[in-house]
């Protein structure tokens, strides 16, 4: 039996509840409608882990991730009995989940924040970041909020701002006070204590910041290293309003509280930084996050060269006893299949899951779903509706199950979903997947039973090798296993042998010496 944790050898399965499968026709997705396809996630797709994004109960001013209870299922997903059945259901298939923990902000209907709202001397009045606005009556200072316009809102009744990063609706907490610690330690401990065996920790390291409140820098020039236009949020040097180095005290006392369970738990962070040294922080001494979230291959060129020196990037900064960690898909970026096309995404499927580290796969994406366009008038999405072009619905509609009405997402005669599916819906979905055996989802099926079954890829080493232009070779477990992936459209010689264990074409004459165009092969000792 593997020694290894189970974050190490497992693949996890991004799941956003709105959008995965309605069993009440209501248009939406729900917890019960998981529990339902547990059976396609453990066995026909073989993933050992599900992250659930928030199913809270919320006013949904940013779909879940505004909580205004967080101990309490919104009756939108289900109730409280619903989880407890999917999280049975989950264990009985030897699988795992992982839960949204949402620690910088809740909603501002959350009751600590209508009682911290309610009076300047509330008990929780400290509970949340509160200021006295500039002389000229502005704001506090110049933080402006990545969703557009400044971080903070004005309060008519008590007459201060309070600090909200995102939306007005959700307010930032104050984790500098003790008793907002003990208060989110409790209500984390409440599905710790259900058996939920893993947190995924929004905006990880946003939660502390600068005491003094000082000005951030503004710059002169968009910076060259932002990947997604965030408007004005993007011309200031982010210095005090997230990242603090107090961070790392707080993770280290998660991270005591999670090792204080058995068996144990796991903790991966949102973690958006360029800086890998800063990134890499977040380890701490291997005592703070098991894993800071790993998004560069998410934004990266789709080039052989690119991508060899990000995962070389990581590989560097990950520290010794430390495990990497990479995603090419979420609820927050366009769809893998719009952003490098679906020609790539073989290749994007053996990428994910022959590198050194834990993959996240994003629901749909195992079917290559594209991006759908919804145009700006149309946008449900806060971010998108504040700063045109920014909005996520595109990547958010609903997993195609079949062609039956609606795709399989609701019964038959439901309401519409809550987001349109894509066009190609009849035609790319998993029934008809599952049909074609050279499909891309029979593609990470083979993936992924292989990966099951390999030592080598579950926690060997990893090591780049010489290859061709345009081709990315890695060999993993001492060059037990070597994988080449042709990032172009023409056939390239190599110089390998062996033979091959798995060809992206799923088919009998691949050789280990030619990669036709996009093709990715592992490839074994011969």
């Amino acid at each position: 039996m593997s020694t290894q944790p189970w974050w190490q050898t497992t693949v996890v399965y991004q799941i956003y509840p709105r959008s995965f499968r309605d069993t009440t026709g209501n248009g939406i997705g729900d917890l019960p409608g998981i529990t339902e396809k547990l059976d396609y996630l453990a066995t026909t797709l073989g993933v050992g882990a599900i992250w659930i994004s928030p199913f809270y109960k919320s006013p949904m001013a940013d779909f879940g991730y505004d909580v205004a209870d967080y101990t309490s299922v919104d009756p939108m997903f289900g109730t409280i009995n619903d989880f407890d059945v999917l999280l049975d259901a989950v264990h009985e298939r030897g699988m795992k989940l992982i839960i949204d923990w949402v620690p910088n902000h809740s909603s501002d209907e959350h009751p600590w924040f209508i009682e911290s709202r309610s009076s300047r001397d509330n008990p929780k009045r400290d509970w949340y970041v509160w200021r006295e606005p500039s002389p000229d009556g502005s704001p506090p200072n110049n933080w402006v909020s990545s969703f557009g316009g400044p971080a903070w809102n004005y309060d008519d009744h008590t007459g201060q701002y309070y600090l909200c990063t995102f939306t007005k609706k959700q307010a930032d907490l104050n984790w500098r006070n003790p008793e907002v610690q003990e208060a989110m330690f409790d209500d984390l401990m409440f599905w710790l204590d259900r058996g939920v065996d893993g947190i995924r920790v929004d905006v990880a390291h946003y939660v502390m910041k600068d005491p003094r409140l000082r000005d951030n820098p503004r710059l002169t020039a968009r910076p060259m290293t932002i990947t997604k236009d965030h408007g004005e949020y993007d011309m200031f040097e982010h210095l005090y309003d997230k990242g603090h180095v107090d961070n790392h005290a707080l993770y280290r006392d998660v991270r005591a509280l999670l090792d204080s369970y058995q068996p144990e738990r796991f903790s991966i962070g949102e973690i958006h930084l360029s800086d890998w040294e800063e990134w890499a922080s977040y380890y701490g001494d291997l005592d703070e996050l098991h894993l800071p979230f790993n998004f560069s291959l998410l934004h990266s060129p789709w080039t052989a060269a690119d991508i060899g020196e990000r995962v070389a990037a990581v590989e560097a900064a990950v520290p010794a006893g430390g495990w990497p960690s990479y995603v090419l898909g979420n609820h927050d970026d366009s769809r893998i299949a719009t952003r490098f096309g679906e020609q790539h995404m073989p290749v994007a499927a053996m990428l994910l899951l022959t590198l050194r580290g834990l993959p996240t796969l994003y629901y749909g994406d195992e079917l290559a779903i594209p991006e759908r366009f919804i145009p700006a008038e149309e946008q449900l999405d806060p971010h998108g509706r504040s700063l045109p072009g920014a909005g996520r619905d595109g990547c958010r509609t609903p997993m195609q199950w079949d062609n039956s009405h609606n795709g399989g997402f609701s019964p038959h005669g439901a309401a519409a979903p809550w987001l349109p599916l894509t066009d190609d819906w009849q035609d790319r979905n998993v029934a008809e997947q599952l049909e074609d055996p050279q499909s891309l989802l029979s593609l990470y099926r083979t993936l992924l039973s292989y990966r099951d079954s390999s030592a080598v890829l579950q926690s060997g080493d990893y090591r780049e090798v010489d290859a061709p232009d345009g081709c990315f070779a890695f060999t993993r477990g001492e060059g037990s296993l070597t994988i080449a992936l042709n990032f172009t459209d023409v056939t390239l010689e190599l110089g390998f042998s062996g033979k091959v264990a798995v060809t992206t074409y799923l088919d009998d004459v691949a050789a280990p010496g030619v990669l036709r165009p996009n093709e990715g092969l592992i490839i074994e000792p011969g």
